[in-house]
């Protein structure tokens, strides 16, 4: 089973969550990636004028980064050979993710988008043609990098030019009334434009919702409203592989531009207290009903056909940074030590960890400020009894008999709890990665994937978060626990 996010559509578990839904503004160097998906960036992520690139320079910056040293080698085997899929889905899948860790490193999130394929690549409904999928693109060494520079060029060159056409009227919110006809005619060249980029293959939609939504939002429509007008316009009338007919695309400009208020501006936010995002975490996870969704860390032990964390510290780290994945696979052998011992998930077991991970003479102390995440979006407080806190959070990932709780619930309220805690001035990601991993080990269950794990990113208030990420760990330990009994009747059959 291939668990990766497509535009068209939520991840998922995710009912309800809109592409182009985070915070208008710049990115921070090294911070977390939220997710993968170029179909959450918007405009102020993407703006060319708020990211400047020196084009001269790309071809060599490309080849400096990290995953330019170990680019995989595509195997000299048929694509319908079950190996092939192992190693699309796996080795070339992972150093795909770590290229583009690495470019949003150098160059901020807008370099998301150039493994956005047309059709079914990566992501669905794209407008880059220049990359398809890791089974298809990445082949030698050589030629991957050149499809690597090649698709984000392309994908750099379609930003450039949707700013352009922002830009082609002098457009005003305040003067919409004036100005209807001009903003339809932008609204429908822009349509056009993404059928034509896109070729309206799986998804293309999506892209076509975001383009819209950045439209309005270069224009001064506020975000959220933005995103709103373009839904009600659009109003379910695109479908993948299908062109949409003329009178559709006309009389979605139309609704659009009349919808159109100059109460629809962007107003400047107030000064005003920054929130607690670790207070609204604690708010939301004593409401949260962690047992509204069954377990699959029972029955009894789960030993996979692979170890999914080791290989994701070997593909995907080691490929940004080799010394990153050793320590990640120090911490893993220490947490497993642990693990086995029995020994009590605290801030104190964590920063042991975390030693090897974030490479220092000795364990991290707990952080002294408020930290920051998600590009400053997220804030986490400190009080007093901050450490404390959090050690009572974790004590509660043990099994309780008087108060039943499954395995993939504790073990996805530990990631969280670390997350949003964000006790470490750096890897807190890592950390609390390697908390999920203790929490399972310590009951004799192990994963052989990872990808809805470590590829996306949960918010400190989003309700639905918390048993969203107990499904995908169900749904990672179902497939683990699925392919490790086929392999048994195999051998005994």
């Amino acid at each position: 089973m291939q668990f990766y996010a497509k535009v068209g559509g939520p991840l998922p578990g995710r009912r309800g969550k809109k592409p182009v839904g985070r915070a208008r503004g710049g990115w921070q160097a090294g911070a977390v990636i939220p997710d993968f998906v170029p179909g959450t960036l918007n405009w102020g992520d993407v703006n060319p004028a708020l990211h400047p690139l020196d084009e001269a320079a790309l071809a060599d910056t490309v080849r400096s980064l990290g995953p330019a040293r170990c680019v995989p080698t595509r195997p000299d085997i048929p694509f319908a050979d079950p190996a092939m899929s192992e190693w699309s889905h796996g080795e070339a899948r992972s150093w795909a993710d770590a290229m583009s860790y690495a470019l949003v490193d150098r160059y901020g999130p807008w370099t998301l988008g150039w493994r956005w394929a047309h059709d079914e690549g990566d992501f669905d409904g794209g407008p880059v043609g220049h990359w398809c999928c890791p089974r298809d693109s990445v082949t030698t060494p050589d030629e991957t990098l050149d499809r690597v520079e090649a698709a984000l060029r392309e994908w750099r060159e379609w930003l450039e030019f949707l700013a352009r056409c922002f830009d082609t009227y002098p457009l005003e919110l305040a003067d919409v009334d004036e100005q209807r006809i001009l903003w339809e005619r932008t609204a429908r060249s822009l349509i056009l434009h993404v059928v034509d980029r896109t070729g309206c293959g799986s998804g293309w939609y999506g892209h076509c919702r975001q383009v819209l939504t950045w439209f309005l939002d270069h224009r001064g429509v506020a975000p959220d409203v933005a995103g709103d007008l373009v839904d009600q316009a659009i109003d379910g009338r695109f479908h993948s592989w299908t062109g949409p007919r003329t009178p559709v695309v006309d009389d979605i400009a139309e609704r659009l531009a009349l919808s159109l208020e100059p109460a629809d501006a962007r107003v400047p936010a107030l000064a005003a207290a920054p929130p607690d995002h670790l207070r609204r975490w604690l708010d939301l996870r004593a409401s949260v009903a962690w047992d509204g969704v069954p377990d699959s860390g029972a029955p009894g032990p789960l030993v996979p056909l692979r170890d999914g964390a080791a290989e994701d510290f070997r593909d995907y780290d080691a490929a940004i940074d080799p010394a990153r994945a050793e320590g990640l696979l120090r911490a893993l052998d220490l947490l497993r030590a642990d693990a086995k011992r029995g020994a009590r998930l605290d801030f104190a077991l964590l920063s042991g960890w975390q030693r090897h991970v974030l490479d220092t003479p000795g364990p991290p102390p707990f952080r002294d400020a408020p930290a920051f995440a998600k590009g400053g979006r997220e804030r986490y407080g400190i009080e007093p009894d901050t450490r404390a806190r959090l050690d009572a959070c974790l004590a509660g990932s043990a099994p309780d008999a008087g108060r039943p709780l499954g395995l993939t619930a504790r073990a996805a309220r530990a990631y969280l709890d670390v997350c949003f805690f964000h006790p470490f001035d750096d890897g807190n990601a890592r950390s609390a990665f390697l908390a999920l991993v203790f929490v399972l080990a310590r009951e004799d269950v192990a994963l052989d994937s990872t990808t809805l794990l470590r590829r996306v990113g949960f918010e400190a208030d989003n309700p639905e978060d918390p048993l969203t990420l107990v499904r995908w760990l169900n749904l990672h330990l179902d497939e683990a626990r699925r392919r490790a009994e086929e392999a048994t009747d195999r051998t005994t059959g």
